[in-house]
């Protein structure tokens, strides 16, 4: 038997969910039209941001979910905007690592600086153990994120 006060609670998460991813969304095209990027670009150079080396055109259409082709055409973009540079691996010269340009994306991580900071204010709050659980909710979340991305894909594709 379910308990009735905990379905309520997963209704309202679920409900706050899709309205926080929404809200995400439009956060990122307000902030690429600021930036004249697309939206796209933003979350790639916020995803390079946060790799500790620089990553193929392979590994960029995984994290963003793009094609091989439409990650390259994403770094041919951001390239011609002096935000990220192409270099051949040392250990492999058959691949091309991108990286972002730290003076240029500089541009983009002051907007999201500025913004951050009132972002923060959100878990002034919390206490040190709250912050971790909702960390590790994210994390979650994430991984869950990426296996059900892959999940979806392999299902046959939704008539018109």
């Amino acid at each position: 038997m379910t308990d009735p006060s905990r379905d309520r609670l997963y209704e309202e998460l679920a409900a706050a969910s899709r309205r926080y991813h929404a809200a995400f969304t439009l956060f990122n095209q307000a902030v690429a039209d600021h930036l004249g990027l697309h939206p796209t670009d933003v979350q790639a150079l916020s995803l390079l941001t946060t790799e500790p080396e620089p990553l193929t055109v392979r590994r960029i259409a995984d994290l963003t979910g793009l094609t091989t082709g439409s990650a390259t055409r994403l770094v041919d973009r951001l390239e011609r905007g002096g935000y990220v540079t192409r270099t051949l691996d040392r250990q492999d010269r058959r691949r091309v690592l991108v990286a972002p340009v730290p003076e240029r994306v500089s541009r983009v991580t002051a907007v999201w600086d500025e913004l951050g900071r009132t972002w923060q204010t959100l878990l002034d709050d919390h206490s040190e153990d709250e912050l971790r659980v909702i960390t590790r909710h994210l994390r979650r979340a994430n991984d869950l994120s990426r296996a059900q991305i892959e999940r979806v894909r392999a299902l046959p594709r939704q008539p018109d």
